[in-house]
C-alpha cells in the first residue's frame, strides 16, 4: 500500500510540475500575460479545494479504495489528453478538472497510510510517501524541459498520463486497512465536524501552518523556472534540469531525514512535530530570499539550503495533521485541511506573484509575498506545539 500509494503521489506532483517546466513555450504559443500563466494553476486548486470536502465526506462512509483509483482515472485520463489542447481556455479546462481527480486521491491517500501504521511511526512512513513532493516535482521539471526540448510542450504531459492507469490497477488489487485499527478512537459525529474542528487547536494550528507554506511554496515553484530563464538568462531545459537535480537530491535526503528526526523527537516530547517543522521553517527564509537575489556561483547553494529547510519538516507536519484528529472523520478532517490550504494558499499566489511581477516589471519584488508567508508559517507552527496530542511511547 505505501508503496503504491508513494507512486502515485510521485506521478501527482510530475503532473502538476510539467506545466511549471513549460510555461515559457505555453506564454510564447497563446500570447498570454503572467497573470493568465499563474492562473492555470490558481485554476488546479479552485476545483481540487473545492472538490476535497465531498471527497472527505464519501471517504469517511465508502470503500476509500474505490474512490481514490476513480479520482486516478480521472486525473491520468485528462493529463493524457493535453495533447488535444489548442488554446488556451482549452488547456485551462483541462487543468482545472485534473484538480477534481487529484482531490480524490490527495484528500484520502494519507488515511490509508495512517491505518496501516502505528502514531510513532507515521512520522517516517508519511515521509516515504511525501517524498512523492520533491522527487515527483523534480520528475516534473526534469521531464517538462527534456522531453519538451525534445518533442514540444504538450508530449510531458502525455508521459504522466500513462503511468497512473497502471498503479491505479495496482491499488485496486490491494486491501484496504480497517480505519483505526492502531489507535483507539470514538464514534464520528461528523454533524459536528467543522464545530469540533475549530475547536481543535492541534488541526487548526497544523492547517494554519501549512495553509502558508503552501502559499509560499506553491507560488514560487511555479515561477522559479521563469525567474531562471527570465532574470537570470539560463537556457529553459538547463533552468529545469539543474533544478530538477537540487530539488531530488535535496528533496529525498530532507524529507526522510525530516521523518526520521521528528519520530524520535516525539517519543521525548509531545509537540516535536510541530516545533521541529516550524523551526525548519523560519530558517528557510532567508535563504529564499538568498536563492532569490544571489546571482553567479551562490545562487544554486542557496536554493540548495532553502530547499532543505522547506522540505525536512514536511513528514512531521503531514504526521502532526492526521494525528491530531479522531480516525473516524480522518478523510473528512483532511478535506477540511485540503480545501483551507490551497484557499489561503496556492489558490491564489501563483496569480498573485504573476500580478505583482506584470504591475511591477520585477519577478523579485513579487516573490516578497512568499518570503513573508514562509515566515508566518513558522511562528504558527511553533505555537501549535502547546496543542499536541499526547502519545505513550510505550503503548503505542
Amino acid at each position: 500500500m505505501l508503496a503504491v500509494l508513494t507512486g502515485l503521489n510521485i506521478l501527482n506532483y510530475i503532473d502538476r510540475n510539467v506545466l511549471f517546466a513549460v510555461q515559457s513555450d505555453v506564454k510564447k504559443e497563446f500570447l498570454v500575460s503572467d497573470a493568465q500563466i499563474g492562473w492555470l494553476t490558481s485554476a488546479f486548486f479552485f476545483t481540487y479545494m473545492f472538490a476535497a470536502p465531498l471527497v472527505g465526506w464519501m471517504g469517511d462512509r465508502f470503500p476509500r479504495k474505490n474512490i481514490v483509483v476513480f479520482g486516478i482515472l480521472i486525473w491520468s485520463g485528462f493529463t493524457f489528453m493535453t495533447w488535444f489542447v489548442h488554446d488556451y481556455n482549452q488547456l485551462l479546462l483541462r487543468h482545472a478538472i485534473v484538480g477534481i481527480g487529484e482531490a480524490s486521491y490527495a484528500t484520502i491517500a494519507p488515511t490509508l497510510i495512517a491505518d496501516s501504521f502505528p502514531p510513532l511511526k507515521r512520522g517516517r512512513m508519511l515521509s516515504i510517501f511525501f517524498l512523492g513532493l520533491p522527487v515527483g516535482s523534480a520528475a516534473g521539471y526534469f521531464v517538462g524541459g527534456y522531453v519538451a526540448h525534445q518533442f514540444g510542450w504538450r508530449a510531458p504531459f502525455m508521459a504522466a498520463g500513462i503511468p497512473g492507469f497502471v498503479l491505479a490497477i495496482l491499488l485496486w488489487m490491494l486491501p484496504e486497512p480497517p480505519r483505526g485499527q492502531h489507535e483507539e478512537h470514538a464514534p464520528a459525529n461528523l454533524r459536528t465536524l467543522l464545530v469540533d474542528l475549530s475547536r481543535n487547536g492541534a488541526f487548526i494550528t497544523a492547517t494554519l501552518g501549512m495553509a502558508l507554506y503552501t502559499f509560499a511554496v506553491g507560488g514560487m515553484q511555479v515561477w522559479i523556472p521563469t525567474f531562471l530563464v527570465r532574470v537570470r538568462g539560463m537556457d529553459l531545459r538547463a533552468a529545469n534540469i539543474d533544478f530538477a537535480i537540487v530539488t531530488i537530491i535535496n528533496g529525498i535526503f530532507a524529507t526522510l531525514l525530516g521523518g526520521w528526526i521528528g519520530d524520535r523527537l516525539l517519543k521525548r516530547y509531545f509537540g516535536a512535530y510541530y516545533t521541529f517543522s516550524g523551526v525548519a521553517m523560519l530558517i528557510a527564509v532567508p535563504f529564499m530570499v538568498a536563492a532569490i537575489y544571489t546571482g553567479g556561483k551562490f545562487m544554486f547553494p542557496a536554493i540548495f539550503a532553502a530547499v532543505f529547510f522547506i522540505l525536512v519538516g514536511t513528514g512531521p507536519t503531514n504526521a502532526a495533521l492526521v494525528n491530531s484528529v479522531n480516525a473516524g472523520i480522518r478523510s473528512s478532517a483532511l478535506a477540511v485541511n485540503v480545501f483551507v490550504i490551497h484557499l489561503l494558499g496556492d489558490a491564489f499566489s501563483p496569480a498573485l506573484i504573476g500580478r505583482i511581477s506584470d504591475r511591477t516589471g520585477s519577478l523579485q519584488v513579487a516573490f516578497w509575498v512568499a518570503f513573508v508567508a514562509a515566515g508566518i508559517s513558522g511562528l504558527i507552527l511553533l505555537y501549535g506545539a502547546k496543542f499536541a496530542p499526547r502519545f505513550q511511547a510505550r503503548a503505542a
